[in-house]
């Protein structure tokens, strides 16, 4: 094709608000459904919907596509349509007390049992305590204790009936029956004892140690006596408890017979207090204290870490998972995914020095939140979390919910309490770009096990009528879900137009909602700062300037550099071996483009490139492959039956920064042109597009930020009706520029040109004919490729002739 100096029609692709039927967006109905994301939603369909190991979903797509929210709304939808999962919660392990185990109830009677517990563990804590109020029980523990009482007395009168006729006799002591002397019916002192003769002294000592010995052999029988007395006293402890313990727990037991966990745990509760009657019924001054200091120490201490109701507590149940019945699959959106976010954990307090816990201090994780659910997590965020990513993966593929300790994975290892492991249905959805999407896929080889469905989100969207139509309800319905004032249609067509700009593609809408959202809430500042009650497109144009201008200090500081001549950069005039490149800067809220001088030097050579940036390691791949490929065109063009006889050397000057991207490649080109042919080139044109090594002009990105970069150059300069840019024809459907720029094309100030090939860029910034091939193999003599062509001629006419002087031969012939 030829040349084509573009019009303002196909530099901006205008949205014609007279098609709109509403007058405000408040008119249009809500549309939050994501347009153009059909292929995306289709995975989302199958990853929720295929129950196979490892169909979970990973939606890959940039921040702000909307992607999670419209994921949300899916699985809201889908949701309603299933099962409402089960309850869990943990129970006391009375066999191995360090190992809880689950309870599963349906949807909302875990917390129900709980509360039944809570009430018997108060039933009890009043009706135990009051047996051994009761008369009954008071009645049969005093015939016990009466009976074993006679036996007592009947051993110390025998005793006593031994005991006479000795000079010895029995007392009554804290520790038992004492043996002390006695003369004249009165007990002797120990000083008493000592001022006796001799003989009587030893008559006394054998009637002593005669009478300990008959107690001695008596008491062999007391113990027998004693377990006997403890055991009878035992029994009727539990009888009557028995009998305090039935109604409660049959009750209970009745309300939930049809789950066989409950029954298993209330028999096992009941057998508990039973086994340990003593500790429920006895009362703490009937327990005698044996030890000395030390142990009383340790039980005040015991008595302030335990509540009055201590011995109940270990009855308590821990509801970690309620639902709601028929409010279908839980959702869960986990911000911060730690291990114990993730999977649970086992909580500790801290008392007088020491970490102490038990299970109702566990704590659920969003896997039993969502579990028979659904699952949302941000992958960045789960990746950074110290091993939340190797638990997740465990859950998965053990299709249970461990609660682990932080730290054992890396060895660290802990007293902690280990729970049974929980069941786990689930389906996870991670959230993430497709950067990390594809890093996962090389380094880690089990994430396509588990997470074998993507839901690629699209970037943009078709523009068309009908789209435009349905983008005008979709930013009417984000209006009204952040309460901000309607738009009227000329906002509308205007909110539109810079979406195909964001999009970089006038025929594309963004689907970057977070940056319509940020427009239109800035819209509505200055709509409000000027009492409007609806937001118009001057406010739109007021809210999009705005942010430009928060972000252009750096844009700024350039242009100023530009003008004050730190920058060295001709838009006017011509010259040999240089020419203005274009180029883009992208900053995390801005892109803008700036021109950038390149120049090339030729001498005689023997076809060596210098591509100083690539010298000095300056050069990124992308940009070194386009200077390759420019060669392999020049030699191509003007090289085929002799080998060039020149050396060339290429910089981007005043470049302090790496070089990357094969855009300046035709300028690279271009230049180079120029420097062997020693054609000048207009300095007021500048260049973008890539080459390939037939000559053909290639798309390039940023091309509205280039245009705009070298039109403000050229504005601060001067315009001069001469300026302008050359881009490739392919890169017209992408232009969406300022209204400036547009208006000075419309008045012929500056001039935007789209090129299939280099030879029309050459003749743009010749002004002379690129030329033909004819079937000789020459190019026309007045033309810009017969000049290079007889340029390259000479210098290789120089080379041999240099070559015959020095060694008789040329190298590489």
């Amino acid at each position: 094709m030829a040349i084509s100096k573009l019009t303002t029609k196909e530099l901006y692709n205008k949205c014609k608000y007279s098609k709109f039927k509403f007058a405000s967006t408040a008119e249009l109905e809500e549309k939050l459904s994501a347009l153009g994301q059909d292929r995306a939603l289709s995975s989302v369909e199958i990853g929720i919907n295929i129950q196979s190991k490892g169909y979970n979903l990973f939606c890959l797509g940039p921040e702000g596509t909307g992607k999670t929210s419209l994921v949300k709304r899916v699985l809201e939808q889908e949701a309603l349509t299933r099962k409402t999962p089960d309850d869990w919660a943990y129970i006391y392990n009375f066999e191995e007390t360090h190992k809880p185990l689950t309870m599963r109830f349906s949807a909302g009677k875990a917390a129900e049992f709980a509360k039944d517990v809570d009430k018997l563990i108060e039933e009890l804590s009043d009706s135990i305590p009051s047996v051994i109020e009761s008369d009954e029980y008071k009645a049969s523990l005093s015939i016990v204790n009466e009976k074993f009482k006679q036996k007592k007395e009947e051993y110390v009168k025998i005793l006593q009936k031994k005991a006479k006729g000795k000079s010895v006799t029995l007392l009554h002591m804290p520790v038992g029956l004492v043996v002390a002397p006695v003369k004249n019916g009165e007990v002797l002192s120990p000083e008493a004892f000592d001022e006796l003769p001799e003989e009587e002294k030893q008559r006394l000592m054998d009637d002593l140690n005669a009478m300990q010995q008959e107690i001695e052999e008596t008491a062999q029988h007391l113990p027998d006596w004693e377990d006997k007395q403890r055991k009878e006293i035992y029994a009727i402890q539990e009888k009557f408890l028995k009998i305090s313990l039935k109604n409660p727990f049959d009750e209970i037991r009745q309300k939930y017979k049809s789950n066989r966990q409950v029954g298993e745990y209330l028999k096992n509760v009941q057998k508990y207090i039973i086994e340990n009657t003593e500790d429920f019924l006895s009362s703490g001054k009937d327990i005698p204290n044996a030890g000395g200091e030390e142990d009383m120490l340790s039980n005040i201490f015991m008595r302030m870490n335990k509540k009055d109701d201590d011995k109940f507590e270990k009855f308590r149940v821990n509801v970690i998972v309620k639902n709601e019945a028929g409010k279908g699959a839980p959702i869960v959106h986990l911000d911060h995914p730690t291990q114990g976010n993730l999977v649970g954990k086992v909580e500790k307090m801290q008392q007088h020095g020491s970490l102490l816990t038990d299970f109702t201090l566990i704590k659920s994780g969003a896997l039993h939140q969502a579990n028979g659910g659904f699952l949302l997590i941000d992958a960045r965020k789960l990746l950074i979390q110290p091993f939340a990513w190797d638990s997740l993966k465990r859950a998965l593929a053990s299709k249970q919910i461990k609660i682990e300790t932080p730290g054992d994975d890396a060895g660290f290892s802990s007293i902690s309490l280990d729970p049974e492991p929980i069941p786990l249905n689930i389906k996870v959805i991670l959230t993430g770009d497709e950067g990390l999407y594809e890093m996962l896929m090389e380094r880690d080889p089990d994430f396509v096990d588990y997470f074998k469905v993507e839901a690629d989100f699209a970037t943009t969207m078709e523009r068309n009528e009908k789209m435009e139509m349905e983008y005008a309800k979709l930013i009417g319905s984000l209006s009204k879900k952040k309460n901000i004032r309607s738009l009227n249609k000329q906002a509308v067509a205007k909110v539109i137009e810079y979406s195909s700009r964001l999009a970089g593609d006038s025929q594309k809408l963004t689907a970057h909602v977070a940056s319509i959202s940020d427009v239109l809430k800035e819209a509505n500042y200055w709509a409000m700062k000027s009492k409007s009650n609806q937001i118009g497109k001057n406010h739109i144009d007021q809210a999009i300037e705005s942010q430009l201008y928060r972000s252009g200090r750096i844009k700024q500081a350039m242009l100023e550099q530009i003008e004050k001549g730190s920058i060295l950069l001709d838009v006017e005039g011509e010259k040999v071996g240089q020419i203005n490149g274009l180029v883009v800067y992208n900053f995390s809220r801005l892109a803008f483009g700036r021109p950038t001088r390149i120049t090339t030097q030729v001498r005689l050579g023997n076809g060596e490139f210098f591509d100083i940036e690539r010298e000095i390691e300056l050069s990124g791949p992308i940009h070194t492959k386009g200077v390759l490929i420019l060669q392999s065109l020049l030699a191509n063009r003007f090289a085929k039956e002799a080998p060039l006889s020149l050396s060339a050397s290429i910089v981007f000057e005043q470049s302090y920064g790496g070089v990357d991207g094969d855009s300046a490649s035709s300028t690279e080109y271009y230049c180079l042109l120029s420097a062997i042919a020693n054609l000048p080139i207009k300095q007021g044109i500048g260049v973008t597009g890539s080459i390939n090594q037939f000559g053909e002009i290639q798309p390039i990105g940023g091309v509205n930020e280039k245009i705009e970069g070298f039109f403000d150059v050229c504005k601060h300069r001067g315009l001069t009706g001469e300026q302008g840019v050359i881009i490739p024809r392919t890169n017209v459907l992408n232009l969406m520029l300022r209204d400036d720029v547009l208006e000075a094309v419309e008045t012929g100030k500056f001039h935007i040109y789209a090129v299939d090939s280099v030879d029309d860029g050459i003749e743009i910034l010749t002004g002379i004919k690129a030329g033909k091939l004819d079937k000789n193999g020459k190019y026309p003599a007045d033309s810009v490729n017969g000049k290079v062509q007889k340029s390259i001629e000479h210098y290789y006419n120089r080379y041999v002739h240099f070559a015959r002087e020095t060694n008789g031969h040329i190298n590489g012939r």
